[in-house]
């Protein structure tokens, strides 16, 4: 249980605030490189504020205020240039580094352009890497775009799946660290929706968590397993200071604002030897709902399970009214690291988990319970039955609403057609989001207890960008 003082401290991320200025200070995911394919200019929100995301027609990218600084226009209707963004109500131009190129009629009649030389916008970096756009709010200088190795690998189908979630970014994060959950959300819970007869998977024994210089390392021990599985040799990372990392795919949680999170799902499904070699021409992105037709919760996914769980919490967690025990000490450390981490920057330190050196920021690794069969591959037979990967080779289980030509695109890589489950339940160790798992009596309960039949619907159609409805 926390003070109202201190959820505050976790949860409000405005400007200003000790939070949001600390998630400032690092890089964040905050859209899809290909969704500038066809469309050059796009409103966004980060951290309580208003802005727009273009790419000029030279193709550098801007994030800059949504309001024009003449008359308050909105520069989300405005046009890309060849080096910036025009507003469309009198025509002002500003460049990505936010300074005004442009004044159309004011360079008539001050040939020194002494209002366009004096006038600018609030701007920040955006750079691109792995299909996404990633954004840098904080002070100069701006610390290394993180290049993990996962980003690096070949032979492999990477895709960026994006959703807008009415809930606050750390209820979310705390999913990151809580393996207790997986057992129940993406095991039990789910099976008992689609038949209320079912058992219950294995229980976990035991879990441990480890700090490292990146974030948190947690591993867990589940009845029937040894203590050679790689969840427990190994585990999943808990990456600071707002993602999650399982060795074939990372989630972000970037807030939006105090009430709204942005959620990334950036996965990297390895084609079977038999497609190598296999070279991905574009890295596509696209948005997920978070409701079928009817509008209802859709729960056929993993991520979208989790979407549940945490907009069930509310806008904002009341954190004064919990009831913690054992299966929270993740939670419990991750909170304090926080809370030590906003008093040792505001004390002038460094945060955690920044590179500064270009060197050391070169396929940085982080630990992977499937690193070896990332990088050398499976055959088909074997990668199918692989705890960890196999689910993806068979369906995207990762978030509902894969559109059709990435699907198409998708199966295109893997060699082979997927199926379009109604539901997906993997029981033992794959249900965890496919954690690999090597003990027997898993294995074989590790299946899908729904396969693609003719009558089941397909997955919900996906939904357009938010900002373009």
């Amino acid at each position: 249980m926390l003070s109202a003082e201190k959820n505050q401290l976790l949860t409000q991320v405005g400007p200003g605030t000790p939070m949001g200025d600390y998630l400032r200070r690092y890089w964040h995911p905050v859209a899809g490189a290909s969704e500038f394919d066809d469309k050059a200019v796009r409103p966004i929100r980060l951290f309580g504020e208003d802005l727009v995301l273009f790419k000029s027609l030279s193709g550098q990218y801007g994030l800059i205020q949504r309001r024009c600084p003449h008359r308050n226009a909105d520069l989300a209707f405005g046009f890309v240039e060849q080096d910036g963004l025009r507003c469309a109500y009198h025509g002002w131009e500003f460049g990505a580094s936010g300074q005004c190129l442009h004044q159309p009629f004011e360079e008539i009649v001050d040939v020194d352009a002494r209002l366009r030389k004096k006038t600018a916008v609030k701007a920040y970096e955006v750079r691109e890497k792995a299909g996404m756009l990633w954004a840098y709010m904080g002070p100069a200088p701006a610390p290394e775009l993180p290049d993990w190795e996962l980003f690096n690998f070949q032979n492999g189908f990477a895709q960026a799946v994006f959703a807008e979630l009415p809930c606050n970014w750390f209820q979310c994060q705390e999913n990151s660290i809580d393996p207790i959950h997986f057992e129940w959300t993406h095991n039990n819970w789910t099976a008992r929706l689609h038949d209320n007869q079912a058992g219950y998977v294995p229980t976990h024994l035991k879990t441990q968590y480890e700090e490292f210089d990146y974030g948190f390392v947690y591993k867990r021990l589940r009845a029937a397993e040894t203590e050679q599985n790689p969840m427990w040799t190994v585990g999943r990372v808990t990456l600071w200071p707002n993602a999650f990392y399982l060795g074939h795919h990372f989630e972000w949680r970037v807030p939006i604002d105090d009430e709204n999170t942005l959620s990334v799902l950036w996965v990297f499904s390895r084609v079977p030897q038999e497609q190598e070699p296999y070279v991905q021409s574009r890295i596509p992105s696209w948005y997920g709902p978070l409701h079928d037709e009817n509008g209802e919760w859709i729960t056929s996914h993993v991520a979208n399970q989790d979407f549940a769980a945490w907009v069930g919490q509310g806008r904002i967690t009341d954190r004064t009214k919990e009831t913690l025990g054992a299966s929270d000490r993740g939670i419990v450390m991750m909170r304090k690291r926080f809370f030590d981490e906003l008093d040792a920057v505001a004390a002038g330190a460094e945060p955690k988990g920044l590179i500064r050196d270009p060197e050391a920021n070169r396929n940085v690794p982080l630990p992977s319970a499937c690193r070896a069969e990332m990088i050398d591959g499976l055959p088909r037979a074997e990668l199918d039955r692989h705890p960890l990967l196999g689910p993806y080779l068979r369906d995207f289980i990762g978030q509902a609403g894969q559109p059709e030509h990435v699907r198409a695109e998708y199966e295109h890589a893997i060699g082979q057609k997927t199926q379009r489950a109604k539901f997906f339940i993997v029981h033992g160790a794959a249900a965890e989001h496919g954690a690999a798992a090597d003990d027997a009596a898993n294995a074989a309960t590790a299946a899908t207890a729904a396969t693609a039949a003719n009558n089941e619907p397909a997955s919900p159609a996906p939904v357009p960008h938010p900002a373009s409805r």
